[in-house]
């Protein structure tokens, strides 16, 4: 039987909170165990070792998107992440950049994505304003259907925002989550807007236009959602907007 590995956890540690504080690597030891995750080691180090270390969880199964850390240089979920996978043992965890710093490996992805949501009124406007609870459900095509449950897996993990360089280098960037959102309701049949409509709020820079296709959205995003596909989407649908405005 073979020893079971010492892992090292090089980890980011800093409280904003505190004036006296300041930004520091340290590093953690723990013995793996069959089929641990970051997240299982990050709670074991809590539990044994240091019970003010600040990190996010809610589900430990990849659906809630709130312990998304970088991970190596990547952006990832925790909980989705066997140490097994690194043959170093060493592992070293940074907060998501591009959001605001609550402590250590926790960030505020709430705030960013409401100011989002409200920014891009990321909501279903409805064609039908009879608002009657009594009335039979509007029927949608199965195929419509399958489209928009593809793009409703987002969990607002933040991944791809920090994956992105654009986002990096200009804060005013929607990004990928941004975007995917808008394709949702672009495409939802339901939805009173138009493709003129949201080329007013993604038509730009910040919007559709600004994306560099680096393609850090799509290899990181954890469910494996098609952020290029629907980038390129939109930039048709936008394109045809330009045409008839001019």
């Amino acid at each position: 039987m073979s020893q079971a590995r010492q892992l090292t956890f090089s980890i980011f540690r800093y409280d904003p909170q505190d004036p006296n504080d300041k930004p520091q690597m340290v590093n953690y030891y723990i013995t793996e165990t069959p089929g641990m995750t970051v997240f299982i080691a990050l709670n074991k180090i809590r539990e044994t070792q240091d019970p003010s270390l600040q990190f996010d969880f809610v589900c430990r199964a990849g659906i809630c998107g709130s312990c998304a850390m970088v991970i190596n240089g990547k952006p990832t979920l925790a909980c989705r992440t066997l140490t097994a996978n690194f043959p170093g043992a060493e592992m070293s965890l940074m907060p998501l950049p591009g959001f605001e710093l609550i402590g250590d490996l926790s960030v505020n992805t709430g705030k960013f994505m409401r100011e989002l949501a409200e920014r891009l009124q990321l909501w279903l406007q409805p064609n039908d304003t009879d608002m009657d609870i009594h009335r039979i459900e509007t029927p949608m095509a199965p195929e419509e259907a399958a489209k928009l449950y593809e793009l409703e897996r987002c969990v607002e993990c933040g991944v791809c925002v920090s994956a992105c360089a654009t986002k990096q280098m200009r804060d005013t960037f929607v990004g990928a989550v941004g975007l995917m959102k808008i394709a949702r309701f672009e495409l939802d049949s339901r939805d009173s807007r138009s493709s003129d409509d949201f080329y007013h709020v993604i038509g730009n820079q910040d919007g559709v236009f600004g994306c560099m296709t680096l393609l850090g959205c799509q290899d990181t995003c954890p469910k494996d959602l098609p952020h290029m596909q629907q980038i390129a989407y939109l930039r048709r649908k936008m394109s045809i907007s330009v045409t008839n405005i001019i």
